[in-house]
């Protein structure tokens, strides 16, 4: 999965979750192929040598570290979503394929930070107080806070944020 990610190859998603019972779709997400940073893969441990496919290595991907304008949600808690709100979701976050992948997994977490906030309108250092997390994310950075502004522009101009004055962001 990260060599997808890395590669550009990444598949668009649907995760589904329903009711045993009945079948019935309780959850339907979609997250668009650029919209995978590679903080989302946890890697599990290669399968036993003993195992039909030894060596196999598998993943787990964290939704939570997914932003959430980038889950779409087509049924939620069984509403179905119609085909119009869909499409503005998707179109509201389809920028964020333009941004080459490199850095794309940089944007795709300040966006999530971003997000975790809950607020409208916040101060970039809102985000510096989360260094220690993007050093963790992104333990070959070694100039978080400039990378932290430079991300913030790059979700301004991919038309997902506001610059309301200098240090201060507003969600679009």
């Amino acid at each position: 999965m990260l060599e997808a990610i890395r590669g550009d190859a990444t598949p668009n998603f649907y995760f589904m979750q329903y009711d045993l019972e009945t079948w019935r779709v309780k959850n339907l997400l979609l997250v668009p192929s650029f919209a995978f940073p590679p903080s989302a893969i946890i890697e599990r441990k290669p399968l036993s040598p003993a195992a039909r496919r030894a060596g196999w290595i598998g993943c787990n991907i964290a939704l939570n570290r997914i932003p959430a304008e980038a889950r779409i949600g087509v049924v939620t808690d069984s509403h179905i979503a119609t085909e119009r709100e869909v499409r503005a979701q998707f179109r509201h976050i389809k920028p964020l394929a333009e941004i080459g992948v490199k850095e794309r997994g940089w944007t795709l977490d300040v966006l999530r930070i971003v997000q975790s906030l809950g607020k409208r309108e916040f101060k970039t250092s809102d985000l510096y107080e989360f260094v220690r997390h993007f050093e963790e994310l992104h333990p070959d950075n070694r100039h978080v806070k400039d990378k932290i502004r430079q991300q913030l522009q790059v979700l301004r101009d991919k038309g997902l944020l506001m610059q309301v004055e200098r240090g201060v962001w507003a969600v679009k």
